[in-house]
């Protein structure tokens, strides 16, 4: 497998990275080194923003009492590295090169998906794999179906096919929280033509609950200004910085014309819907608009006009140009991150190596060990265990009630 590449050595004189904002720490302006050599060449990103609501938004009743599992120790995302499987399994399984042979062979939807797939699964209860949790009796409402995440999350068979041959190789030792991590790398890389690429700590072990209750007061939404995401954020120990960085996974993808369509003026109005530029405006109506006539209950558009399936820094000339479809990327020309977003847009190596870092940040949130998690037998069901834990359910919270 091809390893990820490194920004160049040299480069044309780069714009000086930005200074008036002291909440957002100053990007280096000098090329990255390479990332640390493995036996195992990482090979695998959104943040992107929540899906349109399919239905009213959820009203939850809140558990009678707390989930019962340990919390998540605060240090243990420091405790993953990179190389983890090197002699875990049989000489001739490469763990990572499994996962980046899946991955490789997905259309660019599904590659951006599983960008997407990850920062989801990090936001809600950590990088746990509980996004893949699929219903059950005892639980019929895991994070998969919550409003941000339903029906427009995508990636799930990627990450079956992987867990399904490092099991039959190596059983019992490839953690689902891992395969996700591994594989938002390896779609990074793979759209951003291997321009992106960094080297993935592994480690993790694989939640045991999922609720779909906890989507909506965990993923930051598409009409949130900058204050809120940067609250979201902070809440998940990322700042400013990492905020911007990870939002330039805007750049590939599709959204839902619900998620925008208050940014635009109503049908038949000529009026301003908002500060989008009027030209995309006008295009995005038109689009929106013909999906609905062709019996499309919300219709889809690229979230990048300009190189849609590729994983670049034009998200960040757009969203200077006012050319972003979700208010919160117009949200990032605040004055704490526009400067920072100018940087981006004018030093695109910068942010290929400061999204990886925020990346493998991310990666670290809220990671679960041997005492609140278990290596998963498959990605969809926790394994087998007394009471309603057993389907992914808190052992304390058979009161919980979603309704949608």
């Amino acid at each position: 497998m091809s390893p990820p590449t490194s920004p160049p050595t040299s480069s044309p004189p780069a714009p000086q990275p930005p200074t008036s904002s002291p909440s957002i720490p100053q990007p280096s302006t000098s090329p990255p080194t390479s990332s640390p050599p493995t036996s195992q060449q990482p090979t695998s990103p959104p943040p992107t923003a929540q899906p349109p609501p399919t239905s009213p938004s959820p009203t939850v009743q809140p558990p009678t009492s707390s989930p019962t599992s340990p919390p998540p120790s605060p240090d243990a995302g420091q405790k993953l590295r990179v190389g983890y499987y090197i002699g875990k399994c049989a000489r001739y399984v490469d763990v990572e090169a499994i996962v980046r042979k899946h991955v490789s062979q997905a259309d660019a939807g599904i590659k951006a998906g599983l960008i997407r797939l990850f920062f989801h699964d990090c936001f809600v209860r950590g990088c746990g794999a509980s996004v893949l949790l699929d219903p059950t009796t005892a639980n019929p409402q895991p994070e998969k179906l919550g409003v941000p995440n339903f029906p427009s999350l995508r990636g799930f068979e990627v990450i079956d096919a992987a867990k399904a041959e490092l099991e039959a190789a190596c059983p019992g030792t490839v953690s689902c929280a891992d395969i996700v991590a591994f594989a938002a790398r390896d779609a990074s890389s793979l759209l951003s033509r291997d321009r992106v690429g960094f080297a993935v700590p592994a480690g993790r072990y694989d939640g045991t609950v999922s609720l779909a209750g906890e989507t909506i007061p965990n993923l930051p939404p598409p009409f949130a200004d900058a204050a809120r995401l940067e609250r979201m954020f902070a809440a998940k120990g990322l700042d400013a910085a990492d905020m911007v960085a990870l939002s330039g996974a805007h750049s590939v993808g599709r959204s839902h014309c619900s998620s925008f369509s208050g940014r635009l003026a109503p049908p038949g109005s000529n009026a301003s819907g908002s500060d989008m530029d009027p030209v995309l405006a006008a295009r995005l109506k038109a689009a929106c608009a013909a999906s609905a006539n062709n019996n499309s209950t919300d219709g889809t558009v690229a979230q990048d006009y300009r190189t849609p399936d590729e994983l670049d820094s034009q998200y960040y000339r757009n969203v200077l140009d006012r050319k972003v479809l979700f208010a919160s990327d117009a949200a990032l020309n605040a004055a704490g991150t526009a400067s920072l977003v100018r940087f981006f847009a004018n030093v695109p190596w910068a942010w290929q190596f400061r999204f990886g870092e925020a990346m493998v940040k991310m990666g670290r949130v809220e990671v679960k060990t041997a005492a609140n998690g278990e290596i998963r037998k498959a990605c969809r069901l926790v394994n087998s265990k007394a009471g309603s834990r057993e389907h992914g359910m808190p052992a304390s919270s058979s009161n919980f009630a979603i309704i949608l």
